[in-house]
């Protein structure tokens, strides 16, 4: 079982440190986080001065507590790990429609539980649909589920190479650093 400080550290070791990549369209960006997201969290210093404990913190608020993948880690610490790194790459709407995109494929025609709105929130809908396919499938339905949401993540990462091909020279990265299956 991961923790919570173990998802956001391995975060902040996959993203690295500073950076001011002329070609990558987040501009500056250190432990993962660009000028824009730092803004739009509070922060407003030099992006090359903010600390690894200003980021874990930075993360937890805005991709455990805000998102509500808090509780979704008291479910499944893998799910919710997915979640988390999944948002902090892609945003919270991809994430949470990972997860929503594939409890509804599992469904079996709504025969375990409703199907949940797609709309990326992972709210009480989408949680009570995770614990009931979780009970009905166990652990190896948590390892499919994260499967599926990888898959769909990984085909995202392809999608944007296609639709604006100056992300192509981040695919491979991203598709070796954030998609397991």
């Amino acid at each position: 079982m991961k923790s919570i400080a173990d998802i956001i550290n391995g975060i902040i070791t996959v993203e690295g440190g500073y950076v001011n990549d002329p070609k990558d369209s987040g501009g500056e960006t250190k432990y993962g986080w660009t000028k824009k997201a730092l803004q739009a969290e509070g922060w407003y210093g030099a992006v090359a001065d903010l600390t690894k404990e200003e980021a874990f913190d930075l993360y937890y608020r805005r991709f455990v507590v805000r998102s509500g993948y808090r509780e979704v880690l008291f479910v499944s610490d893998a799910v919710g790990a997915e979640l988390v790194d999944t948002s902090v790459n892609m945003g919270e709407f991809w994430a949470g429609s990972f997860l929503q995109k594939s409890l509804n494929a599992f469904n079996n025609g709504q025969a375990h539980y409703p199907d949940i709105k797609e709309d990326g929130i992972v709210g009480r809908n989408t949680l009570k649909a995770l614990e009931k396919f979780l009970r009905h499938r166990g652990s190896e339905g948590e390892k499919t589920l994260l499967k599926a949401m990888n898959v769909l993540q990984g085909a995202r990462y392809i999608e944007l190479c296609v639709n604006y091909p100056k992300n192509e020279r981040f695919a491979y990265g991203w598709i070796l650093n954030r998609v397991e299956v």
